[in-house]
């Protein structure tokens, strides 16, 4: 047996992998990260709009700080986040913008004086102070009260992601590519590395490690038409979750986002309708202000989604071959906004499209595009009943998104989970031994029996055709407006395909290199995930952010403030549930801000409030009032005050 050992290993190469990599390197330990593809292409790169820090250097962010971003925050997530990690994340966000300036991130800056934008489809003039020249600029995003979100144009994953990459290389971080990890090596409370397949000579390696973190992105192709990358497939999900010990969180809290382009799915960046791009539909007419008047194009992700749909009900949508969809107009913007902001848009337009969108309207309609769960973890990042099993980024839920992610928060939380999360992987390989090889050979060889029992059947069922029914029952049933009708047939089907499963045959019967023999691993681990949203899904009979039940459309804190754990036990998807305590809140539940406020209170909600009023007209000072409503801990080298233009620390 092939064995490398090392202090820190890292299943995944995009940011918030490297990030925890860079965490332990400059901690002294030895790191290695493992992926699928070179880091440089990992999905992060895909990320277009930009990264929410609460900096208030441009006019309009001016009030802006961690209350502001928090606030938004749990709204966004419709009071299904954890509020602590929610404060983390706020707090840091900062700082961690200003470090990737400083590694090397071209952030888009302030210009003093007059510039003109466009505000609700009216073009403004913005005028900038002096003082603020130079500094990082932002722009605005759905479900922000603020314009706080920092980009590169609309490549701002692509600028972060080169830039963390070259950091990780200067620090002599070895990235293992390439590679995938199959299983994983534990003993039932503790983990200690994984098992790792070679996708080109299909030789199996023991990876035995002290600490294991697992940040392999989403699971977005579950479903057929995703703007994910087609390596987001859910299986670092799907190796946590065979262990039988680890849980996904909330995994049935999947985003779709309003603007992809059809019929492909690829993403257009939320940076479109920020920077003034407006919805229309097959009559030009500009709709979204009939529904949400307040923030139109600019309400949280899943609400634009769910509008969107229920306007294509009416019958304005555009038909086409691919089914109807709406108009993303961004024409108004002008060429040069365009061809300096929103460059990768109009790139993807002309590629994929063949029209100009300075001069042509965008198809779109809602795709799948982000998973809110994952591994459930602590707030340090660990999985409670695996010790060494950490995980970051949108293979986690830590739980900072809850049941609906506000645009931007994302990329933010890969670096900023990388950054906190990375600092508590370092402390733990001081705490965690090695482990042992007996157990790594036992692992291994059992893997190595599966694949033999595989490569060895001669009839069974083809993995490609089961994975096409899966992404059809994800798509058709499990999507933006479900029902306990079409749920409970999709937990059939699935189920049926998990049996289907265990007999599955492959015809190329090579070991290395072999795509074929690849998808018939990964089926089995993402059918697993599938199911685990499915009956999340049907379980929960309420509707909260981007889980929304048509035969339950009130939101309930009364029967369901709880985070959903969904664990893989004798064969089959168990549900247990984790409760949001309320009085440990410092935002308690409220009105988000959309539609009819038709929520189902929670008995504690009232008495709670009362106690924040109170804190509130005790301190006045912002920072001691937050801590006394609802204290968190960081890393040390965290906790320092963000300093702002104008703010005297």
């Amino acid at each position: 047996m092939k064995t490398i050992y090392t202090d820190a290993l890292v299943i995944g190469g995009g940011l918030a992998g490297l990030r925890v990599a860079i965490a332990c390197k400059e901690r002294g330990l030895n790191t290695l990260v493992l992926s699928l593809i070179p880091a440089k292409r990992s999905h992060s790169a895909a990320a277009q709009g930009g990264m929410q820090a609460s900096l208030g250097n441009s006019v309009k962010g001016v009030g802006d700080n961690e209350d502001v971003h928090f606030q938004d925050t749990v709204k966004g997530s419709d009071w299904g986040c954890d509020q602590r990690v929610a404060r983390m994340f706020s707090h840091v966000a900062p700082k961690a913008v200003r470090q990737a300036a400083a590694w090397g991130v071209p952030w888009s800056r302030v210009n003093r004086g007059d510039r003109k934008a466009i505000v609700n489809a009216q073009e403004v003039t913005i005028t900038e102070p002096e003082e603020a020249h130079g500094l990082i600029t932002a722009r605005d995003f759905g479900g922000t009260k603020k314009w706080r979100t920092c980009y590169t144009a609309d490549g701002t994953g692509h600028s972060m992601l080169y830039a963390m990459d070259n950091k990780a290389i200067s620090l002599g971080i070895p990235v293992h590519e390439r590679k995938e990890a199959i299983a994983l090596i534990e003993d039932g409370e503790r983990c200690h590395g994984a098992i790792v397949r070679d996708l080109i000579t299909g030789e199996l390696v023991a990876y035995l490690a002290r600490t294991t973190t697992i940040a392999t992105g989403g699971y977005g192709r579950l479903w057929s038409v995703s703007t994910n990358a087609i390596i987001c497939e859910g299986t670092g999900q799907g190796i946590a979750l065979e262990t039988g010990k680890v849980a996904l969180g909330n995994p049935e809290a999947i985003q779709f986002h309003p603007t992809a382009i059809v019929p492909v799915g690829i993403l257009t960046t939320e940076g479109c309708r920020g920077d003034g791009g407006i919805l229309r539909d097959k009559d030009g007419y500009r709709f979204m202000p009939d529904y949400e008047p307040e923030k139109k194009e600019l309400a949280s992700r899943d609400v634009v989604s769910r509008r969107m749909t229920e306007h294509m009900r009416k019958g304005k949508g555009v038909d086409s071959p691919y089914g109807p969809h709406l108009w993303l107009d961004i024409t108004l913007l002008g060429r040069e906004h365009i061809e300096k902001n929103l460059r990768e848009v109009q790139e993807i337009c002309q590629y994929f499209l063949g029209i100009d969108p300075a001069e042509d309207w965008i198809p779109v309609r809602p795709t799948q595009h982000y998973s809110m769960g994952g591994i459930r973890t602590d707030e340090q990042g660990e999985a409670p009943n695996l010790k060494g099993l950490f995980s970051v980024g949108e293979a986690a839920c830590w739980d900072m998104h809850g049941f609906n992610r506000l645009g931007g928060n994302s990329l933010a939380e890969t670096v900023v989970a990388g950054m906190i999360v990375g600092e508590y992987v370092a402390d733990a390989c001081d705490r965690y031994d090695m482990g042992s090889q007996a157990l790594a050979q036992q692992c291994l060889n059992r893997e190595q029996a599966e694949l033999d029992r595989l490569l060895a059947r001669e009839e069974g069922e083809d993995p490609f055709i089961l994975r096409q029914e899966m992404e059809a029952i994800m798509m058709d049933k499990v999507g933006i407006f479900r029902t306990g009708e079409e749920l409970g047939k999709a937990v059939a089907e699935l189920k049926s395909l998990a049996e289907r499963c265990e007999n599955l045959v492959v015809n190329n019967k090579k070991r290395h290199a072999n795509p074929e023999l690849v998808a018939a691993i990964r089926l089995r681990k993402m059918i697993k995930v599938a199911l685990a949203v499915a009956m999340g899904a049907e379980a929960r009979t309420e509707s909260r952010g981007a889980h929304s039940r048509e035969d339950y459309p009130q939101r309930n804190d009364r029967d369901w403030l709880k985070r959903t754990l969904a664990f893989w036990r004798d064969h089959d998807i168990e549900l247990e549930y984790e409760a949001l305590d309320v009085m440990a809140m410092e935002l308690p539940p409220g009105y988000r801000g959309y539609g009819e406020d038709n929520a189902i209170a929670h008995p504690d909600t009232a008495r709670r409030l009362q106690e924040v009023e109170a804190i509130a007209k005790e301190f006045d000072d912002r920072h001691q009032r937050q801590q006394q409503t609802m204290a968190f801990e960081l890393p040390a080298k965290f906790k320092p005050k963000n300093q702002r233009r104008g703010e005297d620390l």
